[in-house]
């Protein structure tokens, strides 16, 4: 089965799971909507591809911006369909590869937000095209928004919830890549790109974009988010939030997210 195949599978089983994990990770969600309201205002034209069952989408298009979501699986584009019928609010969905978004969608944005892609396709050249494609659908001087999973994930899901994955085999392969700084692409919750932070600019210098942030998602609070969540302190999450902020663009700080996002302006 093909890649493309085995991810399409994997995210139509887990819509709902999916719509409720940035719950579950809400730094992660919200370092991220700090930096997507410094750019998108109400208004604005916003691709979403890859945007799974809606999240960001039902966000922006409850701002005001007019959204389309671009996603691989069917079943995300219906609850995506379903839950914004359930908010009122007013989207676009449609079903699609990512590689191939310019030749389906007929229109230039404002912004475009590439945050599902980029974990799931395991050869470089197949990122580029994405990224190309993303980029064609975007207007002059608009913002463009790439996430990466981090090669430091891995380690970061072993250290808090499986610490005894050092040992088994299937990880040695992954665990090589960690140890020598060098991007991996292969098998994990489903076939993943995990890339080492040091690849993300080089990467994205091939293309005529006027680099403005590259940030952890979930900035310094990964390895607390638990300590902080039981609490139930909407103060404390707000203040966690403000410092997260704060650092989150630090080199030496990247390491803790398991999300890195780059945010570029396309070059007229």
């Amino acid at each position: 089965m093909e890649t493309a195949e085995i991810i399409r599978n994997y995210y139509n089983g887990i819509p709902q799971d999916e719509w409720e994990r940035l719950d579950r990770h809400p730094f992660e969600f919200l370092i991220t909507a700090h930096y997507l309201d410094r750019y998108i205002k109400p208004g604005d034209t916003v691709l979403d591809i890859g945007g799974g069952p809606g999240r960001y989408t039902m966000y922006l298009a409850g701002k005001g911006c007019s959204v389309t979501l671009f996603d691989l699986a069917e079943e995300n584009v219906a609850f995506a369909r379903r839950k914004a019928a359930e908010l009122r609010l007013d989207i676009n969905a449609v079903r699609g590869d990512a590689r191939e978004a310019d030749r389906l969608v007929s229109t230039q944005f404002d912004h475009v937000l590439l945050m599902g892609p980029m974990y799931h396709l395991l050869e470089e050249e197949d990122r580029a095209a994405a990224a190309s494609a993303a980029l064609k659908l975007l207007k002059p001087g608009g913002v463009i928004f790439i996430s990466f999973i981090s090669l430091n994930a891995g380690f970061i899901y072993f250290l808090k919830d499986a610490p005894l994955g050092v040992f088994e085999e299937i990880e040695q392969e992954y665990i090589d890549c960690y140890l020598n700084n060098r991007t991996y692409c292969g098998d994990a919750f489903t076939k993943v790109c995990m890339i080492a932070p040091r690849d993300i600019l080089p990467f994205m210098d091939r293309f005529k974009l006027q680099k403005l942030h590259l940030f952890g998602q979930e900035s310094i609070t990964t390895m607390g988010d638990k300590n902080i969540l039981a609490l139930n302190d909407r103060r404390l999450l707000g203040r966690w939030v403000e410092l997260a902020c704060a650092v989150c663009e630090r080199e030496e700080y990247l390491s803790y997210a398991e999300h890195l996002m780059y945010i570029g302006r396309k070059i007229n």
